[in-house]
């Protein structure tokens, strides 16, 4: 064929598109190199294991949108921004107007000798100081600090630790409990070291705060030590009189999903959307150590921004497609929800969510993808995308599960969820950079790119409403599960802080056994099955020495008052 022929030739097929879609270009696929070099970046020890609402979660955040913006996506977020805001949890501080007052024995200084508690009741207490030993009523187990007492009017003073010979912990809520209901108006609590608020948050309704050691000795009759009182037989009262003024002013500590678009190039499908997810956050600083969160999700949030890159630099696919990396997925999921209650593409137009969790460690070759069963014809969509790439690809019909997913499955969209599974380094100081499979993510990559484009073009998946896995059948034995999430307060260095509160429940897993208990979000689980509590990590180690099927006694506090109920484990 003659060369002018043949230019004329193809001048028409662009011209009537048959070269492809408008704007299409080869799409260039992430290499193992690049998603090496973006995990590293979240790596790093500025970004502290970017915990969601710290200084490491906000630089991870920043980082994350800057690679989105420097690939040429739109922002998706708040007011034009990358960003979309959400509250992770509501903190306290302290106002202006904290006073304590001893009656000739000066005015020690908030923050320094004393610290009000973060749920205290705001307002005053005004009365004599009764010693009450270490402030626990424990009758059934022959221990009652409270015994032959009235405490109507007054205010205790209690040790903060529990005597050796009672055996357990004592949470500072059962504490707080224990003097409501002998009716103190106040509760002090003798600390070595004041507690930050964010560690004493679980609200209580009586006036409470921590005093140092020598601010109690000035509470004590004329002499006396503390020292010397540990071993006193009973209560009693000081003679000394206190005020004591507690005002606290509530703020929230805020997190932050990055959102990004790439506009669909086809006009009758444009309207709809892909998403394309991550959560970027990880735990960061457990015990002053920090957690690093390559696999966990640095992996993920590296393979869905080769993806950004890569449909990007390809001019973009048929449908819209959006980029959402979440932010505190590993404080329950709380960025994922707040975007399906708040969505910037409508869900009813959402065709389908892929997330990437831990997917960097593809061990002898074997990806996991999850979620096959919320739309026929997702599992054979997977299958062979994963043919061409040597891959076994293993399929999930569960579209539940503990990552973002669920709250777009939950919300009435389709879902993928693909993973490489857990190992010895999850949720550790081991889990680095260097121990992810770049080859292996490279080959992730490769298939999601292909399920992407798929899922950009063809005809829609049509949901499929499963039932969740608390209705299912229970099985009599293996790992227990109760069905309750912990909160996600945090301290000013992000540390997760509820060491003399209990576990604390930010939700309650619909007909579970918490939720077929009565438990309510809120409560604070202070003891399961005889074994004391003092945080929600305490809880979950209580909960891998049960077996499903067992029933424990639950015994934890709602609004002051301690309760007790028996559960049945699933």
């Amino acid at each position: 064929m003659p060369r002018r022929t043949v230019t004329v030739v193809l001048l028409a097929l662009v011209l009537l598109g048959g070269l492809g879609p408008a704007g299409a270009r080869p799409l260039a696929l992430p290499s193992s190199t690049a998603l090496g070099e973006l995990a590293a970046a979240l790596t790093t020890p500025a970004m502290e294991g970017r915990r969601s609402g710290t200084p490491g979660g906000e630089l991870a955040a920043r980082q994350v949108a800057d690679w989105l913006r420097a690939a040429g996506l739109q922002p998706a977020g708040d007011d034009g921004s990358f960003f979309q805001s959400f509250v992770i949890a509501t903190g306290t501080r302290l106002a202006p107007t904290n006073t304590f007052d001893i009656r000739d024995g000066g005015a020690p200084v908030v923050g320094t000798e004393w610290m009000p508690h973060g749920g205290s009741r705001s307002g005053a207490a005004d009365g004599e100081v009764v010693f009450v030993r270490h402030g626990i009523s424990a009758p059934d187990q022959g221990h009652d600090d409270y015994a032959g007492v009235d405490l109507r009017g007054r205010i205790a003073l209690a040790l903060a630790d529990a005597p050796p010979a009672l055996g357990r912990r004592v949470t500072r809520v059962e504490k707080l409990a224990a003097a409501r209901a002998h009716g103190a108006s106040a509760l002090l609590l003798v600390d070595d070291a004041l507690p930050e608020l964010t560690a004493t948050s679980t609200p209580a309704p009586l006036v409470s705060a921590s005093v140092r050691r020598e601010v109690a000795e000035r509470l004590l009759p004329g002499g006396a030590t503390l020292a010397g009182l540990v071993q006193a037989p009973r209560a009693f009262a000081t003679g000394r009189h206190v005020r004591i003024q507690v005002a606290l002013e509530r703020t929230d500590v805020h997190g932050v999903n990055v959102l990004a678009v790439l506009p669909g190039r086809d006009p009758a499908l444009a309207a709809e959307t892909v998403i394309v997810g991550a959560h970027y956050d990880h735990v960061g600083r457990v015990g002053g150590e920090v957690h690093p969160g390559a696999d966990d999700n640095a992996s993920g949030t590296a393979v869905a921004i080769g993806l950004a890159r890569a449909f990007a630099a390809a001019g973009g696919a048929p449908r819209t497609l959006l980029f959402a990396l979440f932010g505190a997925e590993e404080l329950g999921l709380i960025g994922s929800a707040h975007y399906v209650r708040r969505p910037t593409r409508p869900l009813a137009q959402t065709v389908a969510m892929v997330n990437f969790d831990m997917v960097g460690r593809l061990r002898d070759g074997r990806l996991t993808v999850g979620g096959v069963d919320s739309a026929p014809g997702l599992a054979d969509l997977v299958r062979g995308s994963a043919a061409s790439r040597t891959v076994s690809a293993s399929t999930s019909g569960s579209p539940f599960g503990p990552s973002d997913h669920a709250s777009f499955y939950r919300a009435g969209v389709p879902v993928l969820f693909f993973h490489t599974g857990r190992h010895a380094d999850y949720h550790k100081p081991g889990d680095t950079a260097d121990k992810l499979d770049l080859a292996g993510m490279a080959r992730i990559a490769a298939i999601a790119a292909d399920v992407v484009e798929r899922l950009a073009s063809a005809a829609p998946p049509a949901y499929a409403a499963l039932p969740a896995p608390a209705a299912r059948t229970r099985r009599p034995s293996g790992q227990a599960f109760l069905g309750v999430q912990g909160s996600g307060e945090t301290t000013s260095d992000g540390e997760r802080r509820h060491d003399h509160d209990g576990a604390r429940l930010a939700g309650i897993v619909p007909g579970a056994a918490a939720d077929r208990a009565g438990l309510r979000e809120g409560d604070v689980v202070i003891r399961l099955a005889g074994t004391p509590l003092a945080s929600f990590g305490d809880l979950r180690a209580a909960l891998r020495e049960r077996r499903a099927g067992e029933r424990v006694d639950v015994v934890f506090i709602r609004d002051g008052e301690q309760r007790a109920v028996t559960a049945v484990l699933d």
